[in-house]
């Protein structure tokens, strides 16, 4: 098995490389503000018809204009969704969703992390899926996308005031990259056999005798999105288990592969971009690393399973619960894996049943801000937040000014990193502590004990963190839960950005120095190895802090 796994990684990786290439060329053209082959004339038109004017804008009005277009989908999906049960294309006359549960879900899907509180067959309207959901599910990755445009082009460019047009960068990021992409991917998942119609949900019988409905809808061209984006929000309760969802072990490394392609390649357009491929290279063997190690934890650590079942009687200890027999153990615990690493949350296993280890790692994977591969857009700019942070270390280590990639880091700089940084570990720690300390949110809690609270610092950690997928075991539709995991929803994702722009504007004002410690020409990995220790070291800050939380609230009688 350990071969199998091996080859599973290795065979994963090496694909995702060879896609995320050209791609990765594709996005460091959009970076550098040049038209694809072709479509410069196609965009003038675009232009005219919008009435966008392509003129370039500094941060604030850059950051401005990503808030505004968010703030305005929020509003709207939120009324879309109180409001579903007189609206059209809902042939299972479902009613409109409470105002706590529409307000839980509007935030979720804007803030690209897709929690659901919910079943999606018996809640959403099939307007809602389309309208609503998988609409925002495109808006919310344009956003972190146009993020790290901005943010490549502060490394990039010197002496300037801009960082490009928000509005040109999401309409291009939306039209050539998002959309085309998902439709090839919504194809294939169609023709291995997910649903995608508009029809009522069809009666039949099963072989016991039971009348049941057989659930429909649109799900091939949300669920391509949903990947392709790292939203994670699936059209069923059961998600990327379902097999309308997800029928096939084919399908399921395509959705794997989806959920790092754009990721990866924004490492490459990175290195592009900055005009030195090392540095797009070096922050993918960083995130790949991490990434490898993880995968190999979960899948040890489900594969040895529980030693007390053969004590027990049990023919086998490998532990086969909650997950699906025509993905089993290898691929669920790399699914587990890629989807944790990355803000994306889809899950074809139920990580409540995983080990001890197993569940342990998509945890700590969160909490250090999914920063390998990460969301799209998102994930890099996290790491760069990191990568600033090595750099300052390092320069304090050598006696001098920390630079990367020829620019210096100031007090500022260093300011921002760090708030935007503790942004997440704060809204974990503090929500973990305000449910464990409220009878409103222990009363969700249907475990008692210490697994009962890791069901809840899970949550908190998949909200803050912008994952969306859940231990279960925890009922999070009640007024305290939905407004607790919307405000760390909201303040994850946006409370990042604003400091990650603000470190764009200031850093693109600054000349560029003939030398870099950055750029580490000759000792690229001394340079992998402090990042990868950075992140380790800044991950501790929840993580241990999260650990102790456990027996004190068991201490004060809190379970």
């Amino acid at each position: 098995m350990a071969a199998q796994g091996f080859l599973l990684i290795a065979g994963f990786l090496l694909v995702l490389f060879i896609l995320s290439r050209p791609l990765g060329t594709v996005l460091a053209r959009m970076i550098n503000d040049t038209p694809l082959p072709g479509l410069a004339g196609v965009e003038r038109g675009i232009w005219r018809l919008l009435g966008v004017r392509p003129q370039e804008m500094g941060w604030c009005q850059y950051l401005v204009a990503l808030l505004l277009l968010n703030i305005f989908g929020l509003i709207v999906l939120f009324a879309l969704l109180m409001f579903q049960g007189v609206l059209p294309l809902n042939p299972q006359n479902l009613p409109g969703l409470s105002w706590h549960l529409a307000l839980n879900t509007a935030v979720s899907f804007v803030a690209n992390t897709n929690w659901q509180s919910y079943a999606g067959e018996t809640t959403m309207s099939y307007l809602s899926q389309m309208a609503g959901l998988t609409v925002q599910n495109f808006l919310s990755a344009a956003t972190g996308i146009a993020v790290i445009f901005a943010l490549t082009r502060a490394f990039a460019r010197q002496s300037v005031t801009t960082l490009g047009n928000a509005w040109v960068d999401l309409t291009r990021i939306t039209l050539w990259v998002l959309l085309p992409l998902a439709l090839i991917i919504a194809l294939f998942f169609i023709q291995q056999g997910v649903l995608q119609n508009v029809l009522p949900y069809q009666p039949f019988t099963s072989l016991e005798g039971v009348k049941q409905l057989l659930p429909m809808g649109p799900v091939a061209s949300q669920e391509a999105i949903k990947m392709l984006g790292t939203n994670g929000g699936g059209f069923f309760n059961a998600n990327s288990s379902h097999p309308f969802e997800n029928p096939t072990a084919l399908t399921n490394f395509v959705q794997m592969l989806a959920i790092f392609l754009i990721p990866a390649a924004l490492c490459f357009a990175f290195g592009d971009a900055v005009g030195d491929r090392r540095q797009g290279r070096t922050l993918l063997w960083a995130m790949s690393i991490i990434f490898v190690v993880a995968v190999a934890v979960v899948m040890w650590a489900e594969t040895q399973g529980n030693p007390h079942l053969m004590a027990l009687g049990a023919d086998s200890n490998i532990n086969m619960e909650g997950k699906e027999s025509r993905f089993g153990i290898l691929a669920s615990s790399l699914f587990a894996v890629v989807t944790t690493a990355a803000s994306c949350g889809a899950v074809n296993a139920m990580h409540d049943s995983f080990t001890a280890l197993g569940g342990m790692v998509p945890l700590w994977l969160m909490q250090i801000g999914e920063v390998v591969f990460g969301g799209v857009g998102s994930g890099l700019y996290g790491m760069l937040l990191f990568v600033l942070l090595a750099v300052f270390i390092a320069g304090l280590m050598i006696g001098r000014t920390p630079e990367y990639l020829g620019k210096k880091i100031d007090v500022r700089e260093m300011k921002m990193t760090a708030l935007a940084i503790l942004v997440t570990p704060a809204l974990v720690l503090l929500g973990t502590a305000l449910a464990m300390m409220t009878d409103a949110g222990r009363s969700g809690m249907l475990n008692p004990g210490t697994h009962g609270f890791s069901e809840v610092l899970y949550a908190v950690s998949s909200a803050a963190n912008n994952n969306g997928s859940a231990f279960a075991g925890l009922s999070a539709n009640t007024p305290f839960w939905n407004c607790l995991l919307a405000f760390c929803m909201f303040f994850g994702r946006f409370a990042v950005i604003v400091p990650v722009m603000a470190i764009a504007g200031s850093l693109v004002n600054k000349k560029i120095q003939p030398t870099s410690i950055g750029t580490l020409p000759t000792h690229g990995a001394l340079f992998v190895g402090l990042l990868i220790g950075t992140v380790l070291l800044v991950g501790a800050l929840t993580f241990i802090p999260a650990l102790a939380l456990g027996p004190v609230a068991e201490h004060l009688s809190l379970f």
